[in-house]
């Protein structure tokens, strides 16, 4: 089975999941996580299952999963009482980030302790990052007032944007930049990233990320279904 992880608000997972329909698919959601069933055992999971697609499904028939969450906020939670809605949101947040890093199958991306969906660096981080990558990068600033929040000011205009999914990247640019996106992939550790470039030219600057591609691009759909099918490794 391939689980789709995201807010029940989330328009484009539940469009993803119809795409995927011939396909064994179950979108999740933390409303479905108040559902009996669930039985996570850290480091065994073989003796874990959980309720998912309305049956009870082994974590090792799972396949892959796509996570298209930061966290689980209240507002994802109108099945509980308001005033229990912050604690039950960070006590699914800490579960669900269990469950996942666990799992042995591939998981886009897999959590890390501030964020559902992987590394969540600032814009100063990752043109860090992509600089000592030898990624051309534009100088980053901020301003601020004592009464606002500090703001980066950034380049106008549309970028280019290639998606790197696993191994396989997407996008109308130049070999040199779909090198350049797998590499800031490969150091942050994540196997699905959107990298924005000023242009499709080889020489093109690096100017930012995105954890959530557009799903809505059959490409991208269809390099994600390809790379969570058939990752069972328990």
């Amino acid at each position: 089975m391939i689980v789709i992880l995201a807010s029940r608000h989330d328009a484009l997972a539940a469009s993803l999941a119809a795409r995927w329909s011939a396909e064994d698919v179950a979108l999740v959601t933390p409303e479905n996580l108040s559902a009996p069933g669930w039985r996570h055992y850290p480091g065994s999971p073989e003796s874990s299952s959980a309720p998912l697609g309305g049956r009870s499904v082994g974590e090792c028939d799972v396949t892959g999963v796509l996570s298209r969450m930061w966290g689980v906020g209240e507002f994802d939670l109108p099945h509980i009482v308001p005033e229990d809605r912050a604690y039950v949101g960070m006590e699914m947040t800490a579960f669900i980030t269990s469950w996942l890093y666990g799992l042995p199958c591939p998981v886009l991306n897999r959590p890390t302790p501030t964020c559902l969906t992987g590394i969540n660096w600032r814009e100063e981080e990752w043109t860090h990052r992509a600089a000592r990558l030898g990624i051309p990068v534009r100088t980053v600033r901020r301003r601020t007032a004592l009464d606002a929040e500090a703001q980066p000011t950034t380049a106008a205009g549309p970028a280019t944007v290639v998606t790197v999914v696993g191994k396989v990247c997407v996008g109308a640019a130049d070999e040199t930049l779909k090198t350049h996106a797998r590499n800031l992939a490969a150091a942050a550790g994540t196997e699905l990233l959107d990298v924005h470039f000023d242009g499709a030219e080889a020489d093109a600057t690096f100017l930012g990320v995105g954890l959530w591609p557009d799903v809505t691009v059959p490409e991208i759909a269809d390099a994600i279904l390809e790379h969570l099918k058939g990752g069972r490794a328990c």
